[in-house]
């Protein structure tokens, strides 16, 4: 049976979640009427309540440690500039707690005793980020700024006594460090020095507050988790990730109970366990999770349960409770799915395609229930293809849900997502494959990818569309320069057209970290030119749809403009549809059913 896209845009998520103080309530995202609002539940299965009721989606809601309020943080119209609130646990009252709004704020979290919470603010200059410290019942410019930063700082939680606060700073998607920040002195210390790129992410205090676990590279193509005394500094391995990263870690302080994550191929391969030293520990059983794609985990009062947000290419996104020594999992969200049946969401294949230098890119390929069932047999391909290029780089296309993409199966199109050099998960080898003056290699995975769908036997070689968004949408365009003839049709949302008017009008506090990946405007300058799809739009040869939104803080605007013209005045087909009221990317319901309708008929059109 046939649904429209409104219908899939409609199946709901619920995720982010956070347990109250007293270890009875859930606090999560749900997505109901069309944004990310906050909802509560008393009990698994009950009829779940509406907290918050914006236009605007919110990004994040913390239970406080010990009275019955939540923070949580929402921007206005996509501008990523968010304000932190507090919620009562009722609902009836919200005060603006930072009261900024042209500032950004990242949060950092409660203090053990729900006294004050901590954030990052690029308040004093817009370019940098500084450390703040603020009481609860304090607003506005109230907040103590702890510590001046330099660079794009991250609030990483409070010590278990509530004195320190970690910091995590990154200089670019390979190289990062953490630094313990004294309350008292004001004392910054790096408690990660290192000379060449090291990858440093999730810290977290140990229990007793005498070390910090995080995930490391250091002397490893993976991730893995580490131990850092911070007495000596040395590091010390607790799990290692083999051929897998090791990507995130939650340690609760008051139990020594923790959990890690790892990466393999893109599935989640979760541990929960318990500290017996410093790096020895017993692990729980596994939970019974759907989807094959989990994270989020949020303990419980003595950790004796956790929540847990998770999905898969063909289960819509969850909340779940989980006892920790025994593994017994119970759903406590059940997010409709708009009465479309669960059973009829198709699961991926996982495959490996040889790239042009040998190097194999993986990718996802999902076949829409009738190529499966007849043509790939008959040998007589006549199905068309989106392969969605994700955005990042420094990103990964795993198989969580993804209601466009079941959309369009339910089409009949196939859907192939690659991940090409440069994305993470597979090492920081292969990450890097696609740095600076690299970058056009990726392309060429794209190339080698469509070639290997040529000789799938379900595939229609003349109807393959590409869409992407953000970097995506940078490679759907740079595909359709330099491969016009491999195109029916690309579909590129908030994509970069030219790297030096993007890197000039991004964000300022984005634009270092974006240069230290993509080449800078000082040093690179004709290389990035050479390789903007602005620069070659001539190329281009199939038709082109460029959606935007106005309040872009990432890819600004003017990218859309400029290649949507371009294009126009080669004579292609070009389509563009810049929404108002959205940023980088679509939040809000009504936009993204008139997006991907209009997607939808642009690909019927033209495929």
């Amino acid at each position: 049976m046939s649904y429209d896209i409104e219908r899939y845009l409609n199946v709901r998520s619920a995720s982010g979640a956070s347990f109250g103080p007293e270890g009875d309530r859930l606090s999560f995202l749900m997505d109901t009427t069309g944004t990310s609002q906050v909802w509560t539940m008393d009990a698994p299965k009950e009829w779940p309540v509406q907290r918050t009721f914006y236009e605007e989606r919110v990004t994040f809601a913390s239970w406080s440690p010990e009275r019955d309020e939540l923070a949580f943080g929402m921007d206005e119209g996509g501008n990523e500039r968010a304000q932190l609130y507090r919620l009562s646990g009722d609902g009836s009252e919200v005060v603006n707690l930072t009261g900024r709004p042209d500032a950004k704020h990242r949060w950092g979290g409660w203090s053990h005793d729900g006294e004050r919470f901590a954030f990052t603010s690029n308040r004093r200059d817009e370019s940098v980020f500084d450390v703040y410290v603020q009481g609860r019942d304090e607003t506005g410019n109230e907040a103590e700024l702890v510590h001046e930063g330099d660079g794009w700082l991250t609030p990483a939680g409070w010590s278990p006594s509530d004195d320190r606060l970690l910091v995590h700073e990154a200089y670019s998607n390979v190289d990062q460090d953490v630094y313990v920040l004294d309350l008292e002195t004001g004392d910054f210390e790096c408690i990660t020095p290192h000379e060449d790129e090291i990858r440093f992410s999730s810290p977290s205090f140990g229990p007793n507050g005498d070390a910090v676990y995080c995930c490391t590279g250091d002397g490893s193509d993976t991730l893995y988790l580490a131990r850092i005394d911070l007495d000596t500094l040395e590091r010390e391995v607790v799990e290692d990730g083999g051929d897998w990263n090791v990507d995130g870690v939650s340690v609760d302080h008051e139990s020594g109970r923790f959990a890690f994550s790892r990466n393999v191929d893109g599935y989640t391969d979760l541990t929960v366990a318990e500290f017996t030293g410093p790096t020895e520990y017993d692990a729980f059983p596994s939970p019974d999770l759907p989807g094959g794609i989990a994270g989020g985990v949020s303990w419980g009062p003595d950790a004796e349960q956790y929540a847990i947000t998770a999905t898969g290419a063909a289960v819509n996104t969850n909340v779940y409770v989980v006892e920790t020594e025994t593994g017994d999992t119970e759903r406590w969200t059940y997010a409709a799915t708009a009465g479309i049946p669960e059973d009829s969401f198709r699961e991926p294949e996982l495959v490996h395609v040889e790239s042009f230098d040998g190097v194999e890119v993986p990718g996802f390929l999902t076949l829409p229930e009738d190529a499966a069932d007849g043509d790939a047999a008959s040998g007589d391909g006549d199905t068309p293809v989106v392969v969605s290029i994700h955005g990042g780089p420094e990103s990964q296309r795993r198989p969580s849900f993804n209601p466009v993409k079941q959309y369009f199966l339910n089409r009949g199109y196939a859907y192939f997502e690659p991940n090409v050099r440069g994305s993470t998960g597979y090492g920081e080898t292969y990450t890097r494959l696609d740095d600076v003056e690299k970058r056009m290699d990726s392309v060429a995975d794209v190339k080698a990818c469509v070639e290997w769908l040529h000789d799938h036997p379900a595939v229609d070689p003349d109807r393959i569309a590409c869409m992407g968004g953000s970097y995506g949408g940078f490679m759907v365009l740079a595909c359709m320069t330099e491969y016009p003839d491999l195109w029916a049709a690309g579909v590129d949302v908030v994509g970069i057209a030219n790297f030096v008017s993007f890197l000039e009008n991004t964000g300022e506090w984005r634009r270092k970290l974006r240069e230290a990946e993509y080449g800078s405007l000082e040093h690179d300058r004709e290389f990035l030119e050479s390789i903007s799809p602005i620069n070659n739009v001539e190329s281009i040869a199939a038709p082109l749809f460029v959606l935007h939104g106005e309040n872009d803080p990432r890819v600004p605007v003017g990218e859309a403009e400029q290649i949507a013209e371009g294009v126009r005045e080669q004579g292609v087909p070009v389509r563009k549809l810049i929404f108002d009221d959205e940023g980088h990317g679509f939040s809000k319901l009504e936009n993204r059913v008139e997006a991907y309708s209009a997607v939808a008929d642009f690909l019927d059109e033209h495929v």
